[in-house]
């Protein structure tokens, strides 16, 4: 027999003996299986002692469900987190290339001074137990770590976690509207005082009792779920108060004092910011449940709708007024309309959300004109967008908040005229607050270590005067007025 035909033979003749040994094996499993129900009746009287009690299944329900919160509170706190690279993206886009190492050093020590800040003073002053207008414990996190049984308290962490990305936001707004003319150490005092202070003490006022205090504003029933005024309108007076403090850059007025367009280096690197903040929104937004459940669906529907009805509502007004489809100002409407809804976003309807939006649109545009034609030099409309659309979207939630959606009815909706006086109160509240605080503190620092470069290192542009280096070292930098 060839050696082909015999290898074919013993294969053939292996693969019998696998075959009856597979059936044979199936058949011993169908027997004891046929057992089981025998088995099972003889001892089904038998007392189980593992058997699951209501109390058991409770409380493995509730831990399952503390971890979801968890889990999805850090993820939320995560994609604010990159909301930090969207904000440099669009700083250096509208910028020049001569100051792009600046704006990344910034906006990189913003989290890494502001982190340390805020777990050290700012995250007591914010949520420890208050006097009314602060709080004063919990800094450093001491005696929140724990459980009452001595356990570690998971949930704090992560809301701990969730809190200090929205104080890095707060600080980093104030970097664009300052840009291209600012001490780089100048800016990282101011920063610690924003995480550290005028931050967290007005968000007591608002927001004490999500961890155990009760602020003034808050008793008063003040709406503002995610931020508008908390977060962005703190970040755009500040950055109002430190513009005006600042002056405008070399060469954005003319001698007759109208003012000069400076345009950003990098456009394309700008649009990546925003859609990069777009995408950390639907953690800014909907992470502000701290839970896992549908209302966060509904929120990220508001947000996303109220941002596109933005970004065409500050298209189509350039677009009226210059003549061109503006991008920037596109891609300043869509930051616009995600600013305002953050208020408003877990109270209104979907139609609600996109007029906040459009209105928001609307505003930005004709805000920057406002700022750049009374002599404040904004780079990047950050005054506009955080300070002005804060505004709108904290007023807009008592207006169009609606009971059907988990608020109480706005004014639109029948209800109480008051909810609108409380909101206003909450917006002067915070404006008082945060532009005082910041206009003393930057007089401070412009009357001991400076607050400005010289002219001729703004000229030269801050990557080389403050820091040695170069954005990009293939290309040379020329200045001019």
């Amino acid at each position: 027999m060839p050696i082909s035909m015999l290898r074919a033979t013993r294969l053939i003749g292996f693969m019998a003996l696998l075959l009856v040994a597979c059936y044979g094996f199936a058949g011993l499993v169908h027997a004891q299986d046929d057992a089981a129900p025998a088995e099972t009746a003889m001892t089904a009287d038998a007392p189980v002692d593992d058997a699951p009690t209501l109390d058991s299944l409770q409380a493995e329900t509730e831990s399952i469900r503390t971890d979801g919160n968890i889990l999805w509170t850090c993820v939320a706190a995560f994609l604010v987190f990159f909301m930090q690279a969207g904000f440099a993206m669009v700083e250096c886009g509208f910028t020049r290339a001569k100051n792009a190492v600046n704006i990344m050093m910034k906006n990189l020590m913003d989290f890494c001074f502001g982190s340390l800040i805020y777990w050290a003073v700012g995250f007591g002053l914010m949520f420890g137990v208050t006097n009314g207008f602060f709080g004063t414990t919990g800094f450093g996190l001491y005696g929140y770590m724990t459980t009452a049984d001595g356990g570690t308290d998971y949930w704090t962490y992560a809301f701990w976690m969730f809190q200090v990305v929205f104080a890095a936001t707060a600080a980093t707004i104030v970097s664009g509207a300052m840009a291209e003319r600012t001490k780089f150490s100048a800016y990282l005092i101011y920063t610690c005082f924003i995480s550290g202070l005028v931050y967290p003490i007005f968000g007591s006022w608002a927001w004490g009792s999500l961890f155990q205090g009760n602020g003034w504003l808050e008793g008063m029933g003040f709406i503002d779920f995610a931020g508008s005024t908390v977060v962005h309108s703190v970040g755009g007076w500040a950055a109002l108060a430190g513009a005006l403090v600042l002056g405008p850059r070399v060469g954005k007025y003319g001698p007759d004092g109208k003012p000069k367009v400076i345009p950003g280096h990098n456009i394309p690197l700008a649009a990546l910011g925003v859609f990069i903040l777009w995408l950390g929104w639907f953690g800014f937004n909907p992470g502000s449940t701290t839970t896992m459940g549908g209302d966060l669906a509904v929120i990220a529907v508001t947000t996303n709708l109220a941002a596109a009805a933005g970004s065409i509502a500050a298209m189509c007004t350039a677009w009226v007024m210059f003549g061109k489809p503006d991008a920037g100002m596109a891609l300043n409407g869509a930051l616009a309309g995600l600013v305002a809804i953050t208020s408003p976003c877990a109270n209104v309807s979907p139609l609600s959300a996109i007029i906040i939006g459009l209105i928001a649109g609307i505003l930005v545009v004709l805000s920057v004109i406002f700022f750049d034609n009374i002599g404040i030099d904004d780079p990047v409309g950050a005054i506009s967008v955080h300070g002005i659309c804060g505004a709108w979207g904290t007023l807009s939630a008592g207006l169009f908040a609606q009971e059907a959606f988990g608020g109480t009815n706005g004014l639109f909706f029948g209800g109480d005229p008051g909810v609108v006086g409380v909101q206003l109160i909450g917006i002067g509240a915070c404006f008082a607050w945060t532009f005082v605080t910041s206009f003393i503190l930057f007089n401070v620092i412009k009357a001991t270590i400076g607050l400005r470069v010289t002219e001729q290192e703004e000229m030269e542009g801050l990557d080389y005067g403050e820091h040695g280096a170069s954005a990009y070292s293939d290309f040379s930098v020329v200045a001019s007025r």
